[in-house]
């Protein structure tokens, strides 16, 4: 079992930053990749960025060079980080934690993210 919690989301205007955080308890040491995902009202949730437990990561197009994904690592917990920079609208969004185990995933309780003018 692994239990994610997200924290840093909130308002920001267009060219803004935020960093997202999530915090991974539990079994740790079973989870293979974490990601971040996002959905917006209406749309279907998509998968933002990811990185592996050897820091392989990977982005969506449409954030590519304006997210970083990064993370942090001790014997019992993981974290996660989402360093989201020149935010636009179309950002706007709910941002959940998304860890990958063998045979199964694990999602945090999502953090809103709203870019407006």
């Amino acid at each position: 079992q692994v239990t994610l919690v997200e924290s840093g989301g909130g308002l920001v205007q267009p060219g803004g930053s935020l960093r997202l955080s999530c915090a991974a308890s539990g079994r740790v040491f079973t989870i293979y990749a974490l990601g971040w995902y996002r959905q917006a009202p209406g749309k279907q949730r998509e998968r933002v960025a990811l990185i592996t437990r050897d820091d392989t990561t990977s982005y969506a197009d449409s954030v590519e060079g304006r997210f970083i994904i990064s993370k942090d690592s001790t014997e019992s917990t993981m974290s996660v980080f989402l360093q989201m920079n020149s935010l636009t609208p179309e950002d706007t969004a709910v941002y959940y934690c998304n860890a990958v185990v063998m045979g199964s995933n694990f999602w945090g309780q999502g953090t809103q993210v709203t870019v407006f003018s």
